[in-house]
């Protein structure tokens, strides 16, 4: 339906489209002429009562499907464990009380936010109107008066003089926030010190991520970049994500008379250096080796790190270098850590000593 369909006399008035101060012809005075506003297209909803009811349904539809996703946010955060793993395709395997608390929550404000679009685009007026500007400084008498009034308030609060009500006052407001600071001590487990240790132990073997056997010192070709994991940690395993990104490790082999460091020489074997995979700028794998230069690369920030001389920052934002884990190889030729990093693995953490 259209506003032709609608008889003259039930369509809502038009406006006045030279109401705002300007001139509909131009003069001397006034050289440029006002083109005035476009004549105001009516939606169907303002000409048929069955469509404006239509659109309210919706948008009540749409609120309430919001009140019901809170609901499902609140429920799922009781209800579904911690520890519980869904399948969704196409993502894979992922936390199924975090997918269920995004999509409710998501769900909630898309719904509240698309039924305020439609109730503004459908229902609310939609006249245009012009507003004349107008200086928006008060008068000065106005202005004397509240600097006055401000002043007599001050004076009569005495906080200039009640210095022990207003110190412990300032101190009041200033302490105040900290409850709502302790409520975010609810929002997980404290980390403790997670952070500090992998599952690096010594005789752990050293695990080739690509062929999920262990490594000999003899895999390992001068020249090359391996990725490797502790023994034990699997793909399926639940902490997998959590404990990889601590433990990944890339394996290089130099020549002995290469290395710089005396320390990544002595934990080194035969030239094999290993290091943790994870940049000290913000936790992004490691994964561009330079053979010639033995420089490795970090492909997010361009960290660039001297493997023949500790593991050194050389260029980007990396804060340090990269921690080197000491390795060994036991009576069958494997090659194995001998013992965990001596140091926090990827970026640095405000409580990191």
């Amino acid at each position: 339906m259209s506003s032709q369909d609608i008889p003259e006399e039930n369509l809502p008035a038009e406006q006045d489209t030279h109401g705002h101060g300007g001139v509909a012809v131009a003069d001397e005075k006034n050289p440029f002429a006002d083109p005035g506003l476009p004549p105001h297209e009516h939606r169907v909803q303002d000409i048929d009562e069955r469509a404006a009811k239509r659109s309210e349904r919706t948008v009540a539809l749409l609120f309430t499907v919001s009140m019901l996703a809170t609901v499902g946010f609140i429920a799922s955060y009781v209800a579904i464990p911690i520890d519980k793993s869904i399948f969704v395709f196409p993502i894979g395997h992922v936390s199924a009380l975090n997918f269920a608390l995004g999509l409710t929550l998501g769900t909630a404000l898309f719904a509240i936010g698309a039924g305020a679009v439609h109730w503004a685009r459908t229902l609310m007026s939609d006249v245009e109107v012009a507003d004349e500007r107008h200086p928006i400084a008060a008068e000065p008498d106005v202005r004397a008066k509240v600097h006055a009034d401000f002043k007599q308030g001050a004076k009569e609060s005495a906080l200039g003089r009640r210095n022990l009500i207003r110190n412990t006052m300032f101190g009041a407001l200033a302490l105040v926030p900290l409850s709502g600071v302790m409520l975010l001590r609810d929002l997980g487990p404290l980390p403790e010190d997670k952070l500090r240790h992998t599952l690096w132990a010594k005789g752990k073997l050293l695990v080739n991520m690509n062929t999920n056997e262990p490594l000999r010192a003899s895999d390992v070709a001068v020249g090359s970049l391996t990725f490797a994991k502790p023994e034990g940690l699997e793909e399926h395993d639940e902490d997998f994500q959590n404990e990889i990104a601590k433990a990944a490790l890339m394996i290089v082999r130099l020549q002995p008379e290469d290395i710089k460091d005396k320390q990544e020489l002595e934990w080194s074997h035969q030239g094999i250096v290993a290091y943790s995979k994870i940049c000290t700028h913000v936790g992004c794998p490691i994964s561009l080796y330079e053979q010639q230069t033995h420089h490795v690369l970090c492909p997010c920030h361009q960290s660039t790190f001297d493997l023949s001389d500790g593991a050194k920052v050389i260029f980007g934002p990396a804060g340090h270098a990269l921690p080197q884990l000491r390795i060994g190889v036991n009576d069958e030729g494997y090659l194995e850590a001998l013992g965990d990093f001596e140091e926090p693995v990827g970026p640095a953490f405000w409580e990191r000593g």
